[in-house]
């Protein structure tokens, strides 16, 4: 019934899991009946997990909902209703790191420190695998670092790069990244830019250039920007996010480092609170560690 991504996941989410899943079956095991007090317990659990206020009272109103239609008078029922409740919130879709369409430029977002280059890097590398040729645009060129972080990465996974001096214009970047990956028959252009969020406007004058020079150059290609979040910041991601929105369009997010947190509920309020799906999780560190996301998979690794 599940596949690689989960184990990955089921691994992932160990201390997540330990957090939510532990809690509430210690709560139902103590309680004797379907109560109010039961009710607030699980909304704490929920919170406290990282999956937001307003996405906590979400379930729990939805739940006490499902008790009374289904007429749930155990206690032990009460998992099962709970998993229904938020793969509904979910939704049930499926992404995938291999592009369906070619050519397609991905514009990958987020601060500094996020993960967002080892996703790049790891995102090519996977699509390499798949005999896709794949182009970098070292397009983030406001740090030094950043350009030869990806450098790096191009060499692991054997993939091309288009660089500039650092400080030059990132759109100078992304116009000969387009020419070359059109000269090269390039499948899948990914573009690291910047997110300087503390000077918005600036960043979005930014984004607004380097989408200019794409439509512009590159007008057959399919287009997407994702978003790069850190699930062990928890609800800041989701603040995050929000501001990132403010500044342009985001088609879905990559989520890092949730191996590392037990703040992995944050995936059900980003989609909840946000309407943006969860597109690839950053399990680990290898370089086979950036998974698709399958939310009726997350669920069930979840609990």
């Amino acid at each position: 019934m599940f596949g690689k991504f989960f184990d990955k996941i089921k691994d992932g989410l160990t201390k997540t899991r330990n957090t939510i899943n532990d809690a509430v079956t210690q709560v139902l095991k103590l309680a004797v009946e379907i109560d109010e007090d039961l009710y607030e317990e699980l909304e704490e659990i929920l919170i406290t997990s990282d999956i937001g206020v307003e996405t906590s009272v979400e379930i729990i109103e939805r739940l006490r909902k499902k008790v009374i239609s289904e007429r749930i008078s155990e206690p032990d029922n009460i998992l099962p209703a709970m998993k229904e409740i938020i793969m509904e919130m979910m939704g049930d879709y499926e992404t995938s790191i291999v592009p369906e369409h070619t050519p397609e430029v991905r514009l990958i977002i987020g601060v500094n420190g996020v993960g967002k280059t080892t996703s790049i890097g790891k995102m090519a590398a996977r699509i390499k695998e798949s005999n896709h040729k794949v182009l970098l645009a070292a397009a983030d060129t406001f740090r030094a670092a950043a350009i030869d972080q990806l450098e790096i990465w191009s060499k692991r996974a054997n993939v091309e790069i288009i660089k500039h001096q650092e400080g030059s214009d990132p759109a100078a970047v992304v116009y000969d990244a387009v020419q070359a990956a059109k000269a090269r028959k390039t499948d899948v252009l990914l573009c690291d830019t910047a997110g300087r969020l503390h000077n918005k406007k600036n960043l979005m004058d930014e984004l607004g250039k380097i989408n200019r020079v794409i439509d512009r150059e590159f007008a057959e290609a399919k287009k997407e920007t994702l978003l790069v979040l850190d699930a062990t910041t928890g609800q800041n991601a989701v603040i995050q996010a929000k501001q990132f929105m403010e500044v342009c369009p985001i088609d879905g997010i990559i989520l890092t480092k949730l191996d590392g947190t037990a703040k992995g509920g944050i995936v059900i309020s980003i989609k909840h609170t946000l309407n943006i799906p969860v597109r690839y999780i950053g399990v680990g560190e290898g370089i086979d560690d950036l998974q698709e996301f399958n939310s009726r998979e997350f669920v069930e690794a979840l609990f």
